[in-house]
């Protein structure tokens, strides 16, 4: 597997881990209660925690292997899995408008994901003119 796809590989990762996190901050969210113990002992929260944390050292070991120009937005198909999840979960309804964003970002990751490979950056073109 090449540098590029690795890195690509563990920021989708990333995106599964860190919704998964929300998803279960949320299962948490009503029922926290802020104290030190009921904070410590909420295993929700603990593994949400445990699961960013992971996530944060994917992303950084990701931009070892891959450009951050192209990771970064990635990133951003964690709110389409947090719809899904939600939608699965909690009964969320995916409206038209939630389903634009999602087309939107998938449409956007893409374009930046094709942008690498087919075409030239300012610096070239203008160094070829």
């Amino acid at each position: 597997m090449n540098a590029n796809k690795k890195a690509i590989l563990l920021i989708l990762i990333t995106t599964f881990l860190t919704s998964a996190a929300q998803i279960l901050f949320k299962t948490t969210a009503n029922d926290l209660v802020f104290d030190i113990v009921s904070i410590i002992t909420n295993y929700k929260l603990l593994i949400g925690l445990l699961l960013y944390l992971v996530g944060g050292i994917l992303v950084i070991i990701s931009f070892r292997y891959g450009e951050i120009t192209i990771l970064y937005p990635i990133l951003a198909t964690s709110y389409v899995w947090v719809n899904f999840l939600s939608n699965y979960f909690f009964e969320e309804q995916i409206n038209v408008f939630k389903w634009t964003g999602i087309a939107a970002i998938i449409i956007g990751v893409s374009l930046l994901g094709f942008g690498k490979k087919n075409s030239a950056s300012f610096k070239e073109v203008e160094h070829a003119n």
